[in-house]
Formats: C-alpha cells, sequence, structure tokens
C-alpha cells in the first residue's frame, strides 16, 4: 500500500524546516535521519517501505534544499540539528517518545538527541556515524577532511570529492535510483536539490560533524535503546570504524546492514527490514 505524503513547513530558531509525513498517522513515530547534503526525498524508498508499520517523519536539514536559513550560511553544529529533530518530534509527535534511525551525518545527529533528550526518544538505530573524533588516529582523519576541504577551496567541487571517496575507500555504491533509464518527476527534482548541496555540506558541515565528540557517559546510561551499525560492504573501510569503537565501549553488539555507508540508498528494502526489527525489538 502506498501512503500518501503530506508536506508540511515548521520555523525553528534561524531556520524553517521542510518536512514530510507519511503513514496512517495512528501508529507510533519513526523518524529517519539523512546523511551530509540528504534531504527528505532521499530517504524516500525506506520511507515508504516502513510507512505500514510507523508515521515516517523526514526532513531537509536546516540549510539544505527546501529548508531555509533566515541568514547566511555558517558552520554547521551537531547540537543544533539535534535540536531541529526534537522540535519536529514536538510539533507531530507531542508527549510521546519516538523511534529514530539516522545514517551517516544523520546517525550522528541521532546520536546527540539521544544523549541530550533521552525522554523524546524510544529507540535509535545510528548506521556508521562518522564521528572521526572517537578513533585512536581521529588527528589523522580530521586532517584529511581538512584537506578535503582545502581541495574544494583550490581546485573544486570535482577534486574534493574524489580525494574523499579515495580516502573512505569502496564504501560508497550507487543508488538503486540512479540505474533506471527515466527518473520520475520527484527523484529529478531531487537531483538537482542534492548538486545545490554538495558543495554546501562540504563548506560548512563535513569538518565540523566529523569533529564532533559523542556524550559516551550519557550514551551508556541509555545504551539500552541504541543500536550501532555498520555495511556489510563497508567493513574494513574507515566509515565503519567509529561504529564499531563505540560500540565496544558501550558493551553493544553492531548490527550488520546490507550494502556500504550508503546502503540505505542502494539496499532499502533490507535496510527497511532491519530498522523494523531493531526498532521494535524483534532482534538485536
Amino acid at each position: 500500500m502506498k501512503y500518501p505524503t503530506t508536506e508540511r513547513t515548521l520555523r525553528v530558531p534561524g531556520a524553517t524546516l521542510h518536512h514530510e509525513i507519511r503513514g496512517s498517522g495512528s501508529d507510533p513515530v519513526l523518524l529517519l535521519l539523512p546523511g551530509a547534503g540528504g534531504d527528505a526525498a532521499v530517504l524516500d524508498p525506506v520511507a515508504d517501505a516502513l510507512a505500514d508499520t510507523f508515521t515516517v517523519l523526514t526532513h531537509d536539514p536546516r540549510g539544505y534544499s527546501r529548508s531555509t536559513l533566515d541568514g547566511p550560511h555558517t558552520e554547521q553544529r551537531v547540537p543544533v540539528h539535534a535540536d531541529d529533530a526534537r522540535r519536529l518530534l514536538d510539533a507531530v509527535s507531542p508527549g510521546e517518545p519516538a523511534y529514530v534511525a539516522g545514517a551517516s551525518s544523520g546517525a550522528i545527529v541521532a546520536l546527540d538527541l539521544l544523549a541530550r533528550h533521552p525522554g523524546r526518544v524510544r529507540r535509535v538505530v545510528a548506521h556508521e556515524p562518522p564521528s572521526w573524533s572517537v578513533l585512536p588516529d581521529a588527528a589523522e582523519q580530521l586532517a584529511f577532511f581538512d584537506e578535503v576541504h582545502e581541495l574544494f577551496v583550490t581546485e573544486g567541487l570535482q577534486a574534493a570529492g574524489e580525494r574523499f571517496l579515495r580516502g573512505i575507500g569502496g564504501a560508497m555504491k550507487p543508488a538503486t535510483w540512479m540505474t533506471r533509464p527515466e527518473l520520475p518527476p520527484r527523484t529529478r527534482e531531487m537531483m538537482v536539490r542534492l548538486t545545490a548541496n554538495a558543495p554546501l555540506a562540504l563548506e560548512y558541515e563535513y569538518r565540523s560533524f566529523a569533529a564532533y565528540v559523542p556524550d559516551l557517559d550519557a550514551l551508556a546510561a541509555v545504551r539500552h535503546r541504541l543500536t550501532l551499525a555498520a555495511g556489510e560492504a563497508t567493513r574494513p573501510h574507515l566509515p565503519c570504524r567509529p561504529a564499531a569503537l563505540m560500540a565496544d565501549r558501550l558493551g553493544l553488539e553492531p548490527a550488520s546492514f546490507p550494502g556500504a555507508h550508503n546502503g540505505w540508498s542502494t539496499h532499502p528494502a533490507g535496510t527497511a527490514d532491519l530498522l523494523r526489527a531493531l526498532l521494535l525489538g524483534d532482534t538485536r
């Protein structure tokens, strides 16, 4: 069954957030958080597959796509994005804790939301949060992101993107919709937005999110509500290392998801099945 999508906006400090809701409306809310430069439409295949179980909430993070800023772009901060997520939950699921799942940068936001606002969250799945700050070679990895940014400034987006992909190994695969001979209008519109978002992510998000330090003490207190996950094809590449290390420190068994770092885009059906099982506690 295909559920209709309702589009709304929400005023938050410094921005107006575009967000979308799908499902029956009577099921528990699940907030899905995209990676850097992504927006609500990136999550369509997973959101559609989960709308029979949850009221699925997706959004364009502030400064991207249809979520406009009140002023100029500045460096993005994880706690600000987590506070945006909390305000979305307050608007859509007032008084009721919600399920949350995030991929890549969205996983970092999910961790901060759980650490600082545990009362708003029933359970979290964080898929490959790129928090290089927790790694023993954090300085080296953060320097790599500085190098990518310097290439962006001096040589442009393509050179920076190529260096980034080399640095993370074979951890990004073509999304399923990229292989279609003809894209539907919503996907074409999304591609235009993602093209505009890419330089913004490189300039204002990548480095600050990579340097974010998760509050492992706060997460330890609610670890029974947290699953850290990694893609089967990501190992042994860089993007899976923070999740594995944090899971070890918190005494958690990391979940294995299909695909690589962007497995939510390459394996949406399998991702949706695992998210449903993990969030509802059917398996660990």
